[in-house]
């Protein structure tokens, strides 16, 4: 199957993505301030000012903007009868087969800012591990999540 025929996630995802990093930066702003703090209470030379300000700059794009644009663009999904294709990855593009008659149980997720942004997560349970289709429209992700439960359930007892 073609990566252009595999479905994409919600759009929303990206203001989401956008604002996960948002926090994360605040992590780092709050370090650099301490460094920034510090220089001038110890009189450390002035390119360690200038290290904490690239730093914020360099992780707030990164964190922002990059990464959460490229995560988006890479997110791919399809469910069919037999299995469920998942594409993720931002520098190496990582392809996943869930065969159906694997899955144990599928569960949505959402957390106060996928809320706000009428968003779920599914998750996908198998025996060994937990896979996640991240970021669907609530709607979507519900009759997904059906749609998945019915389709295992007849893959179990057609083995």
């Amino acid at each position: 199957m073609s990566v252009e025929s595999l479905k994409r996630i919600s759009p929303k995802a990206l203001k989401v993505w956008k604002l996960y990093g948002l926090f994360q930066t605040l992590g780092f702003v709050a370090v650099a301030i301490a460094v920034i703090v510090l220089s001038y209470l110890f009189n450390w030379p002035t390119w360690m000012i200038a290290i904490a300000i690239i730093v914020i700059i360099l992780f707030t794009y990164l964190l922002v903007f990059l990464i959460p644009t490229m995560r988006w663009k890479r997110w791919r999904y399809e469910v069919r009868e037999q299995e469920i294709e998942l594409q993720r990855g931002i520098f190496i593009v990582k392809r996943t087969l869930i065969p159906m008659v694997r899955v144990q149980h599928v569960d949505t997720v959402q957390g106060p800012i996928l809320k706000k942004y009428h968003l779920s997560t599914i998750t996908i349970s198998t025996a060994a591990t937990v896979h996640e289709i991240p970021a669907l429209d609530t709607g979507e992700a519900d009759e997904l999540r059906n749609s998945i439960s019915l389709l295992a359930r007849v893959a179990e007892e057609d083995v």
